[in-house]
C-alpha cells in the first residue's frame, strides 16, 4: 500500500508540473518546453533555406529527430499522469501535440512530409497560460461560439457569392470574348472572384466599354460585400454578450440600456434612474 502510495503522490506532483503552470517548477516546464517549440520551429523554416541546407543539412536532421524525440517523451508522459488519458489525446491540444511529432516519422516513408512540422508553431499559444492571460482564450471561445452560431449564415452569403460570380464571370465572357484575355467561363469566374474581393491582380482586363462599366460596378459591389461576414459575425458576438448578460439580471438601466458599473449600486450614473 505504501508503495502505491508513493506512485500516486509522484503522478499528481508530475502532473502539476507538466499541466500546471501556478507553481515554479510548473512554470519553468512551460518555459523550457515553449523554448524548445520556438527553436524546433525556426530549425524547420531554415531548412527550407538552400544555402543553410546544403550546409549543414546533417545537423539540421540531427536536431531535427532531437526535438521530435523530445517532444514524443513529453507526450507520452501527459499520457501517464493524467486520469483519463482519452480526454487528452482528444482534446485540442492532444491533437497539435500528436501532429507536431508525426512529420517526422512520417518523413521515412514520403518526402517532405517534415515540412509540416511548422504546426508545431499552435503550440506557442501555451504562452497565454504562462503569462496569466488565460481571460484571453475565454474571449477566443466567445468569438468561437460567435462563428458556430453565425455559420448557418456565412453558408448561406457564401452560396449567393458564389452563384453571384458564376453569373458575372459568364456574363463577361460574353461581353469581351477571348480577344481581351476572357478565353474562358471558369477563367472569367477566376476574374469575377479577383474582382469582387477587390484584390485586383491585374493580369486580366476588360478592354470594352460596356464591359469596364461591368467591371466597375463589381468593384463597388464588392465592398459591401466584403463588409457582410463581418457585420454578421458582429451581430453574433453582442447577441452572445446579451445571453451571458441575462444570466445576471440588473446588470443594464431600463430606461437608458447603461450596463452598471457597480454591482450594488442603487442607481444608474447615465440617467439617475432607479436599478433592480
Amino acid at each position: 500500500m505504501a508503495v502505491k502510495t508513493y506512485k500516486k503522490s509522484f503522478k499528481q506532483r508530475l502532473y502539476i508540473i507538466v499541466f500546471e503552470s501556478n507553481t515554479f517548477l510548473g512554470k519553468l516546464f512551460d518555459e523550457v518546453l515553449l523554448g524548445a517549440i520556438l527553436l524546433s520551429v525556426i530549425a524547420v523554416l531554415l531548412d527550407r533555406v538552400d544555402e543553410i541546407k546544403s550546409e549543414y543539412g546533417e545537423a539540421h536532421y540531427i536536431i531535427e529527430w532531437a526535438f521530435t524525440i523530445l517532444f514524443l517523451i513529453e507526450y507520452i508522459i501527459r499520457i501517464y499522469i493524467c486520469e483519463k488519458p482519452k480526454d487528452y489525446v482528444f482534446s485540442f491540444y492532444g491533437i497539435i501535440d500528436l501532429l507536431s511529432i508525426l512529420p517526422t516519422f512520417l518523413s521515412l516513408i514520403f518526402a517532405g512530409v517534415h515540412s509540416l512540422l511548422i504546426i508545431r508553431s499552435i503550440r506557442l499559444i501555451r504562452v497565454f497560460r504562462i503569462l496569466k492571460m488565460v481571460r484571453y482564450l475565454g474571449e477566443a471561445s466567445s468569438l468561437m461560439m460567435a462563428l458556430k452560431a453565425s455559420r448557418a449564415k456565412i453558408i448561406v452569403f457564401i452560396g449567393v457569392l458564389l452563384s453571384l460570380t458564376v453569373i458575372l464571370g459568364t456574363l463577361m465572357y460574353l461581353i469581351e470574348g477571348g480577344e481581351n484575355g476572357f478565353t474562358s467561363i471558369p477563367r472569367s469566374i477566376y476574374w469575377a472572384v479577383v474582382t469582387l474581393t477587390t484584390v485586383g491582380y491585374g493580369d486580366i482586363a476588360p478592354g470594352t466599354t460596356f464591359g469596364q462599366i461591368v467591371a466597375t460596378a463589381i468593384m463597388i459591389l464588392g465592398y459591401g460585400i466584403i463588409a457582410v461576414p463581418t457585420g454578421i459575425v458582429s451581430a453574433e458576438i453582442s447577441n452572445q454578450s446579451k445571453k451571458i448578460d441575462m444570466k445576471n439580471p440588473g446588470q443594464y438601466c431600463d430606461q437608458c440600456g447603461t450596463k452598471r458599473k457597480r454591482a450594488e449600486a442603487k442607481y444608474c450614473h447615465n440617467c439617475g434612474s432607479p436599478l433592480e
